[in-house]
């Protein structure tokens, strides 16, 4: 993942499921009121985990005891709709779907195929199928209105460093936490996880973790960790609450790590989904009436293998989901091009195969909830035309 290599050395049809609470009365927000979130999951989110599709019938027969159970089992999915589900983790996104406030992206990736978390990461926050000096958002802030006399950043980054996503010609705030210098629980029990055979060198990562509070109940994400002021809810909080001042800014970036789940996969992937939930919700939270005017887009650089290995994990995929959430959005909705999960319908038979663009998603963002013009989705999205803005993401 890159926060740890910095800190640490189809088919034709379209299901659309559930209910759609769509609220035509609403008037758009004003462009100048609008409040965009993007949320990068570095590491690879694996989809088929987070949101399974347990009506296909060949998902159980390649997860084996890594399939979700479907809704109303002991520790079943959060169903969606009666083909997908959340991952029972993921509480609060469930509670916003059922109210209109969250849409379900399936089988969606960027135009690139790379298996490298440092490339894809990379291209996914240029928009564009090679590396670049800069970022989507940031060349798309070019076009919007200039900011008002006392107000802040228009854009900021939320944590301790600005992603790419947010590099450019155009000048950004960024605000972190005090104490944001600490590394998360997903990253102390990926090492956790990574020494594991090393007789010398795991117990002592693990007593020096037991005594800073880090208990095996917080690396596995069922408690939070202790003071913890750089966990993604606490961030998510902090943005929520510039978001929300009148002269504050009304885009914002913010990641989370921890997605890089090669092993023993169902026991670290529920700390990660956990942080992301509760942060969804405390950004919520926070914005108070805002979040009516907002759009949050959740993305991942690649999803992960159809199929497990041996150590009851999933290696580097191709396509995945993509969550948008916020009171402006058209929720309540499955979007998913399903392409099926039989062995011959796998991507290189072994993926999850891709049938809608990451692009298509941003684009529409900064078209129909920014009001961006054509020209900042060509200046954000250099040589892609061909994935146009999805249309209906947002109500009215």
């Amino acid at each position: 993942m890159k926060a740890a290599r910095r800190t640490l050395l189809g088919l034709a049809s379209t299901f659309v499921l559930g209910r759609s609470r769509l609220a035509f009365a609403d008037a758009p927000a004003p462009a100048a009121e609008a409040r965009l979130v993007v949320v990068l999951l570095r590491g690879a989110l694996d989809g088929l985990a987070a949101a399974p599709p347990y009506g296909d019938p060949d998902y159980a027969r390649h997860r084996g005891d890594l399939a979700v159970a479907e809704p109303g089992q002991d520790g079943g999915a959060l169903d969606l709709g009666g083909r997908f589900g959340l991952h029972p983790r993921l509480a609060n996104l469930h509670r916003m779907y059922a109210a209109g406030e969250a849409l379900l992206v399936h089988a969606v990736a960027g135009p690139w195929r790379s298996r490298s978390h440092f490339e894809a990461q990379d291209l996914l926050e240029a928009g564009a199928d090679q590396r670049m000096e800069s970022g989507w958002l940031n060349r798309a802030l070019r076009y919007l209105p200039p900011e008002p006399a006392g107000a802040s950043r228009r854009a900021m980054a939320v944590g301790v460093e600005v992603p790419l996503l947010l590099r450019g010609a155009t000048q950004v705030g960024s605000f972190a936490p005090a104490g944001s210098t600490r590394l998360e629980a997903p990253l102390w029990a990926e090492l956790a996880a990574l020494t594991a055979q090393d007789p010398l060198l795991h117990p002592a990562l693990q007593e020096g973790l037991r005594a800073r509070g880090y208990s095996a109940a917080v690396l596995a994400g069922t408690e939070p960790p202790p003071g913890d002021r750089n966990g993604f809810p606490a961030l998510a909080t902090a943005a929520g609450r510039l978001l929300a001042q009148p002269n504050g800014p009304r885009i914002a970036a913010l990641e989370l790590v921890g997605w890089d789940t090669h092993a023993f996969q169902a026991a670290r992937l529920a700390g990660p989904l956990g942080q992301l939930d509760h942060g969804l919700a405390a950004l919520q939270a926070q914005l108070g009436p805002a979040w009516r005017q907002t759009a949050v887009l959740v993305v991942t650089e690649f999803g992960r293998t159809v199929r497990t290995n041996g150590t009851r994990g999933t290696d580097h995929g191709t396509a995945g989901c993509a969550f948008l959430v916020g009171g402006a959005v058209a929720g309540g909705r499955v979007l998913a091009d399903w392409p099926g999960l039989a062995d011959g319908q796998l991507f290189q038979n072994r993926d999850l195969a891709p049938t809608r663009d990451l692009r298509s998603l941003a684009k529409a963002l900064l078209r129909d909830h920014l009001r961006l013009p054509a020209a900042a989705l060509a200046q954000a999205f250099p040589g892609g035309a061909e994935a146009t803005p999805e249309a209906g993401l947002l109500r009215g």
